[in-house]
């Protein structure tokens, strides 16, 4: 196991609770059905050769979210908007990356083999994710001088510093590479913990995508429970020349979203979709944009391998 791969204790007949408030089966199917013609749909449309613009992939993840039958609550003052960002979320679901881009379209960082996979490849791709190689710890100083390029041209990256999903009742520990790109670009770390809850407000393990849990069985078990709602709790920016070295930072962030830490006066808000407005459409969802422009120069100097190995 390399620092890219770590595993979790959580399985789907260990962790997965059942549900007792089950939508009906011809529903369950209609959901799924729009969510597969949502993701074609994204595909379709999206600019060949060019960056989907963030508006657009802030519209088409709230969609995704919102087409699989979850609700989007989000807590806590919102993300900047502007500048380099490095975002930093607990990992449950499939469902994290499009809520997390619902929020604050950001560069995602996954691993290399998304990019072979049909449809969500190209998807992925167009999105601008970051691909990393997690099977070559070699390949750690480049993935992390990458990120740190990234940052620099003042875009948003986000990831799941776990490197693996957990069933939310409990947290693995992260990993301290990521940290590091936070540190040499010198952007602030936006701590955001995420949760699921279900139709009464306790805690929901239903979205839970672990161990080895299918996609289609995941799928279904989403898109079959009722009122599901996706909690995404944003906490303070930690500003990373408030801390000594990365261990330090990666301890900071991994706390902060373990307890949760904000001004609990605020009101929590649900994102438009979800206080009953009209039906999403292609235009509503991807709307009229023009090309993608590069907003930065791509890559970053290299970093000192001693600095980046985690």
């Amino acid at each position: 196991m390399s620092a890219w791969l770590p595993t979790a204790p959580c399985t789907p007949r260990a962790c997965v609770q059942a549900t007792a408030s089950l939508t009906a089966v011809p529903r369950a199917v209609l959901r799924l059905t729009g969510l597969l013609l949502l993701v074609l749909t994204g595909v379709a449309l999206s600019p060949l050769g060019a960056r989907i613009p963030a508006g657009a992939i802030r519209r088409w993840s709230r969609a995704v979210v919102r087409a699989a039958g979850v609700r989007i609550r989000v807590t806590g003052a919102p993300a900047p908007e502007d500048g380099g960002l490095l975002l930093v979320a607990n990992h449950i679901s499939w469902l994290d990356v499009p809520l997390l881009a619902g929020i604050r379209p950001a560069r995602m960082l996954a691993k290399a083999e998304i990019r072979t996979w049909p449809v969500a490849g190209a998807l992925a791709a167009r999105g601008g994710v970051l691909f990393i190689d997690r099977d070559r710890l070699r390949a750690l100083p480049g993935t992390v001088a990458r990120i740190a390029g990234t940052l620099r041209a003042g875009q948003a990256v986000a990831v799941f510093p776990e490197g693996s999903t957990w069933c939310g009742r409990a947290q693995g520990p992260f990993r301290r590479a990521v940290f590091q790109a936070a540190l040499d670009a010198g952007v602030p770390v936006q701590p955001v913990r995420i949760r699921y809850r279900d139709a009464t407000g306790a805690p929901s393990t239903a979205p839970a995508y672990v161990g080895d849990d299918s996609l289609v069985a995941s799928l279904w078990r989403v898109a079959s429970t009722r009122g599901l709602v996706a909690e995404a709790e944003l906490l303070p920016l930690i500003d990373p020349a408030a801390h000594p070295d990365r261990a330090a930072l990666t301890t900071a962030a991994g706390a902060r979203i373990l307890t949760g830490h904000h001004d609990h006066t605020r009101p929590r808000r649900e994102l438009p979709q979800d206080r009953g407005e009209s039906a999403v459409t292609v235009r509503a969802v991807l709307g009229d944009y023009p090309r993608a422009r590069r907003t930065g120069p791509r890559g970053a100097p290299a970093q000192a391998a001693s600095r980046a190995k985690s």
